[in-house]
């Protein structure tokens, strides 16, 4: 297999998978502040909980087991001292979730990148289009059978 050929089919994978990468990198730099679950006075929107659990779950609904902030937590005879220590996130915890943040908006500025550059290529253009189409109706079409 020539180098030309392997580039071609980097090319071809690329642009079928790229609205799948797009779409897991953009929703689950939403999730990793948890802006997808509702906590304290933050409700997030409707879509963004539809989003999240076709990220999490494959299906397009607004998940509801998030929201039972009013249900009696079992661990309520803990000393409150103890509770605040187990709320606060660890440093390491804090870096980590920024780090995959900054990795989330690369591979969707890389992405974007890599679909420009195929859609501007003259000779592959209509097939690229086509698989670019393909790759984002398909998941559309799974998840309204």
């Amino acid at each position: 297999m020539t180098m030309a050929t392997i580039r071609q089919w980097h090319s071809y994978i690329g642009m079928l998978i790229a609205p799948s990468v797009l779409f897991f990198a953009l929703t689950g730099a939403v999730q990793l502040f948890s802006l997808h679950e509702a906590h304290g006075d933050y409700t997030p929107p409707p879509i963004v909980e539809k989003l999240s659990a076709i990220h999490k779950d494959q299906v397009f609904a607004a998940s509801h087991h998030h929201h039972d902030d009013a249900a009696p937590k079992p661990a309520a005879a803990a000393p409150a001292a103890h509770a605040d220590d187990d709320d606060k996130p660890k440093l390491n915890t804090v870096l980590l979730k920024w780090f995959f943040l900054v990795v989330a908006l690369a591979l969707t500025g890389s992405t974007l990148a890599g679909l420009w550059i195929g859609l501007s290529h003259p000779r592959n253009q209509r097939t690229n289009l086509i698989l670019l189409v393909v790759g984002a109706v398909i998941p559309v079409l799974l998840l309204l059978v």
